[in-house]
């Protein structure tokens, strides 16, 4: 029996392991949990992830890295700007209703790159070329909601993106907004500094304990 297996049943319990495992990567105290030959040998029958990533494809934003786990411990979905189509839905109910995980995290970060093009091409009224443009058409409603909230900053886009992707997998996906509301699963956006390796809550649906730390709000 795994690690996650006795210690992780619960979404707020999931989410500490995450908070913690956060916190030793940002004090240079890594433990490297779960990645040795034993691990992958008890792993390769099944998996049972005790959480759901979902966040931006930035290089800068290796899940098992920056909460410092290892294999089988995360369900990891990644696009660029964490644009999430069909596809993404499916993976993350299939880690929920499948994989039994009691946590999704939606990870986004400082300086994101699609969040950027997409405030430049509001800017500009000039779209990218090519499937790019379909990522910035994506990510443009959070642009306009955050200006329109009296905000100019990309840090502070990034963060109204966050909040906006968290909300739309609950309201979108009838699988998982019925996981949250019988308390079996949490959905929380993270928003990550790339200088500091740190995270910080910017909202939530379902049972976890931490309060939102939105400086923008």
């Amino acid at each position: 029996m795994s690690e996650f297996d006795l210690a992780v049943s619960s979404p707020a319990e999931a989410f500490a392991v995450l908070k913690e495992g956060n916190a030793r990567f940002v004090q240079g105290e890594r433990l490297h949990p779960n990645q040795d030959a034993d691990r992958r040998s008890a792993v390769a029958p099944r998996q049972r992830p005790f959480a759901v990533l979902f966040g931006c494809s930035d290089s800068r934003l290796a899940a098992e890295i920056i909460f410092d786990r290892g294999l089988g411990d995360l369900f990891v979905v990644r696009t660029a700007g964490h644009v999430a189509g069909p596809e993404v839905l499916g993976s993350i109910e299939y880690g929920v209703s499948v994989l039994g995980a009691p946590l999704v995290v939606v990870l986004g970060h400082d300086s994101c790159g699609a969040v950027t093009a997409a405030s430049e091409a509001d800017r500009d009224g000039t779209a990218p070329a090519g499937y790019l443009g379909d990522v910035v058409e994506r990510v443009m409603p959070s642009v306009l909601s955050a200006r329109a909230a009296g905000h100019a900053d990309i840090d502070a886009f990034v963060r109204t993106h966050i909040q906006r992707t968290v909300d739309g997998l609950v309201g979108r996906s009838v699988l998982l907004a019925a996981e949250v509301a019988a308390g079996r699963c949490a959905v929380v956006g993270l928003s990550y500094r790339l200088g500091e390796g740190t995270v910080s809550m910017v909202n939530s649906h379902g049972p976890v304990p931490t309060a939102p730390d939105n400086p923008h709000e």
